[in-house]
């Protein structure tokens, strides 16, 4: 992506997607949208050349019979992850929400 911000027209959008967007909402997306698709243009550029997919699986699904107790693994899982807040996973921040 150059260092020129793309235009969006983000109102043809919406319509296109048929979503009630707001003036305020849609000035918002106006200034997000050049950074969501720059995020989106670096999880393009990832390298899968070494991934392979797994064709054996086929379904899955199976009974719940024996769940374990809610939280055993939530320490284990956020302990993995590069960046916590409280109990839960931080990620940084694409779209930004409105507040009521």
């Amino acid at each position: 992506m150059s260092d020129e911000k793309p235009i969006i027209n983000i109102r043809a959008l919406a319509e296109l997607s048929r979503l009630a967007v707001s003036d305020e909402e849609i000035a918002k997306l106006e200034k997000e949208m050049p950074s969501i698709l720059t995020f989106v243009e670096t999880i393009q550029k990832a390298d899968i050349s070494s991934a392979v997919a797994d064709t054996s699986l086929r379904n899955v699904m199976r009974a719940d019979e024996n769940p374990h107790e809610t939280g055993k693994y939530t320490e284990v899982l956020l302990s993995a992850a590069p960046a916590r807040e409280g109990d839960r996973i931080a990620v940084k921040q694409v779209i930004t929400r409105k507040n009521n």
